[in-house]
């Protein structure tokens, strides 16, 4: 620890905090990850369903739940700015072992979007875990906090399609479930044991309307940026996700017998080069702001689609993606650092709540995105369109930045 760090002083407990808020973001990211690529499975095995209704009901699934923490998020981000954010957590990690828990007893595809969108009302643990722990932590280590939670949600979706696929092989689509409540309920349990919050609740008479904070706030123009940027960066993450087999099985010889090997291994890469390059691109934003680590991203990421809409390769693919996951590390956590050190206090809850809500919006709209111009264009479209996307970002957040002074430490 270089001598600049030594001298932060961290409130007590916030180590364990940390931890504990680590561990439960991966659990969470693990848990959906372990169960979700196999809900059309489980779907088809609980009746007799033709192929028009079972891919409307998986796409329902997937979409209720982004849809229901869209519309709710800027209530729950009222209440923390009262509460605090702890008990946000506790209600996410609660209420999903409970959801999560009861969806393994599924009688029908009907019940499991039911469930999913009631999941969707009170899910939240990692951007609550996120607004928690930056809150407590001294600005100059913001950075570092925030990739490192984000890479905890990130590490556990890339060991879950493992665990759930060997599970629901060897005991069938319920198991996932069913350990996933259980794993969130331990969640649950160790963040109200482990986490201690320094907040002071607000009388709800007292609370400003959220037109008068962003009114008051001396960066409005660049708060409203990084939520487009958060809507957008999801939006291209998710744009690619639900082709990128597809786009594999394209480019590999016809009865091809690895293709889903190789699809999986193009799946998981950016989720590795995000865990390899977190850390570090996190204490680079603390040395010199997240600002120049967005942009850098946002450029970085809109060159890297060029050549994945041109290459015949998946191995070139694989690796374009992992350098695009190291590119990624400086895209959402930057953008939400940005956040947390230009937001007062008393708003930080209704803040991240928003723009939760936004980077929900964005994984709708992004996976609508690429199956609709997969399927009136080619799979290569959906990548030029994409980095197109982030170049329209980057240009926007270099306009607004013009205007606003941007505080970064």
């Amino acid at each position: 620890m270089n001598e600049k760090n030594s001298k932060i002083i961290y409130p007590q407990g916030w180590r364990g905090a940390f931890i504990t808020l680590w561990l439960g973001s991966f659990i969470t990211g693990m848990g959906y990850s372990m169960t979700m690529p196999f809900v059309s499975l489980f779907m088809a095995s609980l009746g007799h369903y033709s192929k028009l209704q079972l891919n409307l009901y998986s796409g329902l699934a997937f979409a209720m739940t982004f849809l229901s923490q869209a519309l709710i998020s800027p209530y729950w981000g009222s209440l923390a700015d009262r509460k605090g954010r702890k008990p946000m957590c506790l209600r996410a990690a609660g209420v999903m072992s409970i959801t999560i828990f009861i969806t393994g007893l599924a009688p029908n595809a009907i019940y499991i979007i039911v469930m999913r969108f009631i999941q969707g009302l009170f899910s939240g643990f990692i951007n609550n875990a996120i607004a928690l722990i930056a809150s407590e932590t001294p600005h100059q280590r913001s950075g570092w906090v925030i990739s490192q939670i984000m890479t905890a949600g990130t590490a556990g979706t890339l060991v879950g399609p493992l665990l759930g696929g060997a599970l629901s092989s060897a005991f069938g689509y319920r198991i996932p479930f069913f350990i996933t409540g259980l794993l969130m309920f331990g969640v649950f349990l160790t963040t109200l044991l482990f986490v201690h919050e320094q907040f002071k609740p607000i009388p709800k008479a007292k609370m400003k309307p959220m037109r008068e904070i962003m009114t008051s706030l001396p960066n409005t123009g660049l708060i409203i940026v990084m939520f487009i940027t958060t809507l957008l960066v999801q939006s291209s993450n998710m744009s690619i996700d639900p082709i990128v087999s597809l786009y594999v099985k394209d480019m590999m010889p016809h009865g091809a017998a690895n293709i889903a090997f190789v699809a999986g291994v193009v799946a998981a890469t950016p989720g590795l080069g995000n865990m390899a390059a977190a850390s570090k691109i996190g204490h680079l934003m603390d040395e010199i702001g997240p600002y120049k680590v967005l942009i850098t991203g946002l450029a970085v990421g809109a060159a890297l689609f060029i050549p994945m809409a041109l290459t015949k390769s998946p191995w070139v693919l694989a690796g374009l993606r992992f350098i695009l996951g190291i590119a990624s590390a400086g895209m959402m956590p930057a953008a939400q650092t940005v956040l947390t050190l230009n937001t007062p206090s008393e708003s930080f809850g209704r803040i991240f709540s928003y723009n939760q809500s936004f980077q929900a919006t964005g994984s709708v709209l992004g996976s609508l995105l690429g199956s609709a111009i997969s399927g009136i264009s080619t799979y290569s479209m959906v990548f030029l369109v994409t980095g197109a996307t982030l170049l329209f970002n980057l240009l926007l957040v270099l306009m607004f930045s013009k205007h606003n002074s941007l505080k970064e430490n």
